[in-house]
């Protein structure tokens, strides 16, 4: 039998993030629970899922790409996440999807408002955050479930972060009106 090209290199792992988000991962979208959309879409991006009771020496053991992808992102497309994931073993560098910002950002300096900030010039991470095997070799525990903060610590431990925008669809939600929105988004016209 040949061999294909997927054969060659072996799958990323991946992790479902419903750690810390709430009752909302488990809100209905197209009648399935968010953390359960999200999970066939890692699963359809070529990457096999773990259980997140898995302690983190087994990622590092297992020499693997590792895929976080956030159960508040539940309609990010397979083709993306897989896409991100070549990425990340292309280049070596950690990546990331973001969404531009749309929000008013506001500097603080204690308790007064400060300067508006340029939104051009922000990002809001979203998913997947993709670790390639290089890194999570480094790391002494599985990186912060909140997306953000894994980014940021990443960087700041010397790591290449590389941004990839997002589609539409693969936007985090926060809120059930933002499932709502989500919902009627991702619905295909018959």
């Amino acid at each position: 039998m040949d061999r294909g090209p997927w054969d060659e290199v072996p799958r990323g792992l991946g992790l479902v993030l419903d750690h810390d988000r709430g009752s909302l991962p488990y809100a209905l979208l197209h009648g399935e629970a968010l953390v359960v959309c999200a999970a066939w879409a890692l699963g359809e991006s070529g990457v096999d899922l773990v259980d997140a009771v898995v302690e983190w020496e087994a990622f590092v053991d297992a020499g693997r790409d590792v895929v976080l992808h956030d159960a508040l992102c539940p309609m990010t497309p397979p083709s993306f996440i897989a896409a991100c994931l070549e990425q990340a073993r292309a280049s070596g560098s950690v990546v990331v999807g973001v969404r531009p910002v749309t929000d008013t950002v506001k500097v603080l300096d204690d308790d007064r408002v400060g300067e508006t900030l340029d939104r051009e010039s922000l990002v809001a991470v979203t998913s997947p955050l993709v670790v390639p095997a290089h890194v999570v070799a480094e790391l002494a525990a599985c990186p912060s479930s909140d997306l953000a903060q894994a980014v940021a610590d990443l960087a700041a431990a010397g790591h290449v972060v590389q941004t990839v925008p997002a589609p539409a669809e693969g936007r985090r939600v926060a809120s059930i009106e933002d499932v709502r929105l989500l919902d009627a988004l991702t619905t295909l016209e018959g």
